[in-house]
Formats: C-alpha cells, structure tokens, sequence
C-alpha cells in the first residue's frame, strides 16, 4: 500500500498558521505593533483604510533590521526573542513564536522596508503570498515600516465572513487602546482614511488614560499601589458611581502584555460588592508585575490569556488591594479605630455661664372656663381687646342650641340603583390578574393565558421604535434645559454612527467637542433620568452584538431602546395597565416571541388543568 502521509508545502503551512494568528484586521494591528514596541521604537505610527481591509501600516523608529534579518524575518518559527526551550518561561518581549510575520504573508501583500541607524541604505522586501516577488535596497529611515494590503486576497471565504467597517475599526481600535495604555512612554498615533484618530504624546500612565478616555476619565480613578514579593500591582479603579452596564474599561496587563482573566476580574468585582447597581461593572486599569517564571504565555495563538502557577494568591491579593485603596480614598466606609481628636465635637465650654432666658409661667392670654365656650382676657388687656369682642356676640346662644341641631343634621346621598353591566361583564372587566409582579394572566375562552410582561412590553416597544425610525417620525419632547453628557471618543464615535436613527426615534442631539454630546430632546417614551442609562445600554449592545455587514442598525437600535425602557421584572401593574398590555401585545404584528426570539405568552387549557387535579 502506498504512502498516504505527507509534508505540507510551506505556503499552505503558512496558511493554516494564519488561520490561528490572523482572525481579523485587528489580529494584523496588535502583531504589527507589539514588533514595533519589541524593537525599542519611541514613536509608533498606525495608518489603515477601510478598517485595515486595504491597508495596514505600521512604521516605528527603532533599531531596524539587517538584510539578513529583513529576509529571514518571513520564514516559519525565525524569531530573535528566543534560543531554548527554557527562554519561554523568561519572555520581557511580545512576540516569541516566529510566527506572525509568516502567517500574515501568506494572506496578504506585504511590503517591508527597514534600515538600522549605521547603515546608509535599508532593506525593501515585498512578499504576496509567501512569495517573494522582490527584494532590493531603499532609502528610508532608521527603523521599520511594513505595510499589508489587500487582506485574505487569496481566501475569499474568510474575507466574506469579516464583519462590516465600523465593526472591524472598533476592534483595531481595542487593540490600539491596549498596546497604547500598556506602554505609556511610547508616542503612538493613529490614522484610518487619512484623518487622524488619534496621537498621543509621551506621558505617564494617568495622562495616558485621560487621553484615550478624555478629561472626564481623570475624576473618575482611585490609584491603587501594592508591592509584595509576589506581585506588585499599579494601576487605577473607577469610582462606584461612575461604573458603566459594559465592560469596554477593564484593562490587566501582566508585565506590560495585556490579558483577559474571569478568575482575576471576579476579585475586583469582589472588592465591588455591594457598592455597585445590579448590571454595572467597575471599570479598572490595572498592571500587575510578576516573576516571567511563575506564568505560562503560550497557552492560547492569541496570547492573551496566560497561566499564572498560584492563581489564589494573586487573587487574595488583588482583591485586598482594590478594596484598600477604595477605603483609603474614602469610596467604601472602613472601620477606624483610632479617634481623631480634630473630628470630635468641642465641649469645653464648662466655665462659661450659660444664657438664661427669663419667662413668666404664670402668664396665660388663653385661659379657659370650664362651662363656656366663649373666652376671657385679662383686665389688663380689655381696653386693647375691647374691638375684638363684636366677634363673640351670640355665640352664648349658639352654643345651647347646638345640641339639639346636631341631633336633626340630615346627609344627601344618592340612591342606590342597579348595575348597568351584568355580572359576566364585570368578571370581564377585571379579568387580567399579575402573578409575582412577572407574569400577567388573563382568562380566554379555552381556559388562560399567561403573559411575561417584560418580554411582551418589549416587543411592543420594539415595533413603536421601528414603526417610528422607518417612517421617520418619531415623536419628540423637547427639554426645558439640554442634558449635557461626557463620552469617550470612542463612544462618541458610535453615537455618531446611530445619530440619524436615534433623531428619527425623537432624540434631538449636538455634538459639542470631542467629548461632549448635548440633548436638548427625547422620546416621549424616555424619561429624562434614563436618558444616560439608554445610550450606555445602546453602546454597550453595539459592541457586544457585533453586527455583520448586512445587520440593521435600525434594529439594533430599536432592540436596545426596547430592553432599556421595557417593565421590569417585581414593577407592580395597575389593572389598566395589564389590560393595556395585552391588548398591545395582540395588536403587534409577531406577538408570539419578544426582539430576541424568546416566547412572551402561553396558553393552558381547561383541559389541562383538569389533569392536574386527577
């Protein structure tokens, strides 16, 4: 039998690499950045169009690579970061695997050109393919500039399943956010189309935040600082109030590489507890620093979740200091059992007299007879009481007659008559009836229906919203004074994304600067107090919902406004309001199932419920 085993070419190698490295435009960002910062780069310039689906540019100023260097760089497995097996459990660098460059190769044209600072002339290399189409010298600049276009031009099966450009900008986005935050020492800018996203200078690690999130971001941190022979943590939480329904502001970096970790998030949400709303998330920019040795990068082709070897500790540690500095800061109450002598009250007023306040208690201007309805006044007083006394004429004889009026005081009433409805009509009239203030059951002719009311006032909400943005006419309420509320750009970018859809639904909205969008109306459906709680919700269903290319936004749209200003589950219905409900529900055009394909209603017969008492 013949030999059924064999090598893959390297192309197809190379292919199936990319498969793990390459997701997404964003996968090509954080490789393309994290080879700049490893490469000692001061200034790091990001340059893409059409959300990196054309093209992808990445030039630094550091030290560059020779010709040698240039063209082993596009080979499987080639790195500089490491030598031996052992190197892997002492990694200070990014990349490690010799992988990415390969990887990216092989799905992309690639255009590499690089100089290091005592040579005169640098390196050009341009790479479709896998293939080497050319390689000659350029004048360019000390340090490495490499640009990848036309992204999965030779697998158009992944380049279909690519989401839609502002979904895949926000994601090169994240990635940009990441590397900037984790390296705050670095001037980073970022261009996509030609206009600049941002650029931000060299600074410390507060000053770095605040340029991501804008100036609003800087009353919103608590510093938190711990150094023990484990770990040592640096970084900021948010305040309590300021914490959001999504979780687009949590950051950990374990030695200047950033990580996801649920065990790790869940020890600040620990040190949270009972200091946040139900649904809201702390946001937190937290580095940590351990021993190369005690983790375990090369655990996942993405290299962002690590193994640590003493996941507890860490945890215990952690928690202890976000809730310290959270005390410290006088955010959570703490328990202090040494007296501050200035915070006690000054009650040393022992030797000086008191004043007194001298008062007659035998004065009485009210005095009282005990068989008389009239009043006395003192003869003292008469002669400036004297025209007061008209007032109390005939009130002597009033007073004996009052007796025998109060005994032939009669009350008009109406009289009593029949009811106009039936019996059957008015079982009718009350015949919704609200179970656990969840559920609204109702009676119909083959026995009852029973209703969840949050699932069923969303799906009248959702087909309002969609009536209104489609036909462009959604009703509007105007403020007596505009909100004014602080966004990142990157949420303002969003906002700016839905600004059509969200003033055809009755929002009237202005973009002030970059950081501050002012309403000055709503919905008539929107309370003014939920107005924040909403475009919060909108931006965090946008980010999660992740829509493709043929996605409505105008749903989306209409699906958060929906969930955000639906009955909650435990509101208390008023019989109107039940029946209001149900009849709402029965007039929507799909009222079997809510926006999100989840059921509203069932029915149970008299058939049924016969059963259950056999």
């Amino acid at each position: 039998m013949a030999d059924i085993i064999q090598l893959l070419p390297d192309h197809v190698a190379n292919q199936i690499a990319a498969g793990e490295v390459v997701q997404r435009p964003a996968s090509v960002v954080k490789e393309l950045l994290e080879n700049a910062i490893d490469a000692g780069a001061v200034n790091i310039k990001l340059i893409i169009k059409d959300a990196g689906k054309t093209l992808i540019q990445v030039i630094d100023d550091g030290k560059g690579m020779s010709v040698t260097d240039a063209r082993l760089s596009f080979e499987r497995h080639a790195t500089s970061k490491i030598r031996s097996a052992d190197d892997l459990f002492r990694l200070h660098t990014k990349g490690f695997r010799g992988e990415a460059l390969a990887s990216i190769a092989a799905i992309a044209h690639v255009e590499l050109k690089t100089k290091q600072e005592n040579d005169e002339i640098g390196t050009r290399i341009v790479v479709e393919g896998s293939e080497v189409v050319s390689q000659d010298v350029v004048v360019t600049p000390k340090g490495t500039s490499i640009s990848v276009k036309n992204l999965f031009f030779n697998i158009p099966a992944r380049r279909n399943f690519l989401k839609s450009n502002p979904v895949e900008t926000r994601h090169i986005i994240d990635e940009f956010y990441r590397v900037a935050l984790a390296h705050p020492s670095i001037c980073f800018s970022c261009f996509h189309n030609g206009s600049e996203q941002f650029n931000l200078p060299q600074s410390n690690y507060r000053q770095r935040i605040v340029n991501i999130f804008g100036s609003k971001a800087n009353e919103k941190l608590v510093p938190v600082e711990e150094d023990t022979e484990v770990i040592k943590i640096s970084g900021f939480v948010g305040k309590p109030e300021y914490a959001k329904k999504s979780r687009g502001e949590q950051f950990f970096f374990v030695n200047n590489r950033f990580i996801k970790s649920a065990y790790l998030n869940h020890a600040i949400s620990s040190a949270f507890d009972g200091l946040l709303k139900e649904g809201a998330h702390a946001s937190y920019f937290l580095n940590l620093t351990v021993n190369p040795e005690t983790i375990d990068i090369n655990i996942h082709p993405t290299k962002t979740e690590i193994k640590f070897d003493d996941e507890h500790t860490l945890y215990a540690i952690l928690r202890a200091s976000v809730k310290h500095s959270l005390g410290q800061f006088n955010i959570a109450p703490v328990l202090d059992f040494e007296r501050d002598s200035n915070l006690d009250t000054p009650y040393n007023y022992k030797q000086k007299e008191e004043p007194s306040i001298a008062i007659n208690t035998a004065y009485n201007p009210f005095k009282e007879e005990k068989n008389e309805r009239n009043y006395s006044v003192s003869n003292n007083s008469k002669e400036q009481t004297a025209n007061w006394e008209g007032l109390y004429v005939g009130l002597e004889s009033k007073s004996t007659k009052s007796n025998s009026d109060f005994n032939e005081l009669r009350f008009e009433s109406l009289p009593e008559t029949a009811s106009v409805f039936n019996d059957a009509a008015v079982e009718e009239k009350q015949s919704t009836y609200q179970l656990h203030n969840k559920y609204v059951i109702s009676t119909i002719k083959a026995g009852m229906l029973i209703i969840n009311q949050k699932r069923a006032h969303q799906r009248v909400l959702y087909e309002n919203f969609l009536q209104h943005i489609t036909i462009k006419q959604g009703a509007s309420q105007q403020l007596l004074f505009p909100l004014t509320l602080h966004f990142s750009p990157r949420e303002l970018e969003i906002i700016q994304q839905l600004k059509d859809e969200l003033e055809h639904t009755g929002f009237v909205l202005k973009l002030k600067d970059d950081e501050i969008l002012e309403i000055s109306g709503v919905p008539m459906e929107v309370p003014e107090s939920e107005v924040s709680i909403i475009l919060e919700q909108l931006i965090n269903d946008v980010d999660n919902e992740v829509p493709d290319s043929h996605f409505s936004t105008t749903d989306l749209l209409a699906k958060s406004l929906a969930k955000s200003l639906s009955i909650k589950t435990g509101q208390s219905l008023t019989k109107i309001e039940q029946e209001h409900l149900v009849n709402s529900l029965f007039a929507c055009k799909e009222p079997n199932v809510s926006p999100t394909n989840r059921v509203t209603f069932i029915t149970m017969a008299v058939d049924e419920l016969e059963k259950k008492f056999m």
